[in-house]
């Protein structure tokens, strides 16, 4: 942790800015304190509870990015509830997210603050220039929580990384994980790879309300691949297809009743179509967030991927998780990404997607290799039509699998409406599923995929 920027003297404190009021972000804390020795005060201004606080754009998973407007109030309760509470965090705690600025997580890191905690922020690659450098920089940092998208985490145990080797992290008390379900697997791994004693808390939600809706809590057991409680305050159901709630099946993710930080509206929204179009489709005056969720018995819950993505073969509905799991269970696999094409009048067409460690090839033998595990761990039903290597799975911004943007892709859709560049963790991605979709289009017409 860097000094009292007060008691610096490794170098001359540059006078105030003038002119356009800029300044450099490494004389960033000399400028701050010589502003509070010069006697500069902070004021507040009053605002309204709902008065606009920031725009945060949602992440791209089914399509182009929404701009969400929130307000002062309902994030300012939903910050401190989320992570003071839920989080277990407070004035003795150093808290770190991996996240970019583009990622709602980002805001949440920063809030942080809200509970008196110190924040540590990591400004570079989490690959570079080795897969440990997060866990060296928490180490550094003397990190108490530490949280990053599931699929960094997935990505280490696949990597082999064992962090308690490369980094002392005896201070580290807590695990978050949002993003995408962690699987047990990564349950399993951090307790063997880091210490067995850490506290997995991982969290679900949305950029769209800046909150979690399933969390973690300190006075409650953890069980793997659940999240160990619906949220304080948050009315969360799983609704069957009649709209009713169910307990120990899976149903959509649903919210009955408001919570302080939904949406003011969406940016340009005048009418406010869009915002009841994303969110209120389904059920009058009922939040549908996109999930697939099942409340268990004992009150946690577990979140199957995206509802709007779902493999739905032969009359069997089946959450795109629980297929990955499986898939990349085998070592050879670093990532995958499945689509369930639907036709009118036609059955689905469901291509798998993976990605391979180096030195491998997606060969005859493989190929049974994954049918058979999927048969058996699935059903045969779930067989995919085809299995495909490909050089990278398009993510997010916040490292979720864009499978809607691709079944949209590949159903014909137009390629500038089915997502934003800007708002992806690889852009450079979406070409190779381009070229794809071309001969994908073509074999189309064929009497075998008729």
């Amino acid at each position: 942790p860097s000094p009292d920027p007060a008691h610096r003297t490794d170098r001359p404190t540059p006078p105030l800015p003038a002119g356009d009021g800029r300044v450099r972000w490494h004389d960033w804390d000399a400028t701050l304190a010589q502003g509070v020795a010069q006697g500069v005060t902070l004021t507040p201004t009053p605002v309204p509870f709902d008065h606009p606080l920031w725009i945060v754009y949602s992440s791209g998973t089914t399509g182009m990015p929404k701009p969400i407007v929130h307000g002062h109030g309902g994030i300012v309760l939903e910050q401190l509830k989320l992570l003071a509470f839920h989080a277990d965090i407070g004035p003795d705690d150093v808290y770190h997210w991996y996240s970019s600025s583009g990622w709602i997580m980002w805001n949440a890191q920063v809030g942080g603050l809200l509970a008196g905690a110190t924040i540590a922020l990591y400004d570079g690659n989490p690959g570079w220039p080795d897969a440990s450098v997060l866990w060296r920089f928490a180490d550094a940092a003397r990190v108490t929580i530490f949280g990053a998208g599931a699929a960094f985490f997935t990505g280490n145990m696949k990597a082999g990384i064992v962090p308690a080797e490369v980094a002392d992290l005896s201070r580290l008390r807590a695990i978050g994980s949002t993003g995408s379900p962690l699987p047990a697997e990564a349950y399993a791994w951090i307790h063997r790879a880091i210490r067995d004693d850490l506290w997995i808390a991982p969290i679900s939600g949305g950029t769209d309300f800046a909150g979690a809706f399933v969390a973690g809590c300190p006075l409650l057991p953890v069980h793997a691949g659940e999240m160990q409680c619906r949220c304080l305050g948050a009315r969360v159901e799983a609704f069957d297809d009649a709209g009713q709630p169910v307990i120990d099946q899976v149903g959509e993710l649903v919210c009955t009743e408001p919570m302080p930080s939904m949406p003011l509206f969406l940016w340009g929204d005048a009418d406010g179509k869009r915002y009841r179009d994303s969110y209120f489709d389904m059920w009058p005056n009922v939040w549908r967030h996109g999930d697939w969720i099942r409340i268990t018995s004992r009150g946690g819950a577990i979140i199957y991927g995206r509802s709007d993505a779902t493999i739905n073969r032969h009359g069997i509905r089946m959450g795109t998780s629980e297929l990955y799991r499986v898939v990349e269970e085998l070592p050879e696999v670093l990532d995958s990404l499945v689509v369930d094409l639907e036709y009118l009048g036609r059955e689905s067409y469901m291509p798998l997607f993976v990605v391979l460690r180096d030195g491998h090839t997606l060969d005859d033998a493989l190929r049974a290799t994954l049918c058979a595990r999927i048969r058996a761990a699935l059903s045969s039903r779930h067989v995919p039509n085809e299995i495909v290597q490909v050089p990278a799975v398009p993510r997010t911004l916040s490292g979720k699998k864009m499978e809607v943007p691709i079944k949209k892709l590949l159903l014909g859709h137009a390629r500038d409406k089915i997502a934003n560049r800007d708002a992806m963790a690889n852009p450079e991605s979406l070409d190779w599923y381009f070229a794809y979709a071309d001969r994908f289009a073509d074999r189309a017409e064929t009497p075998e995929m008729r």
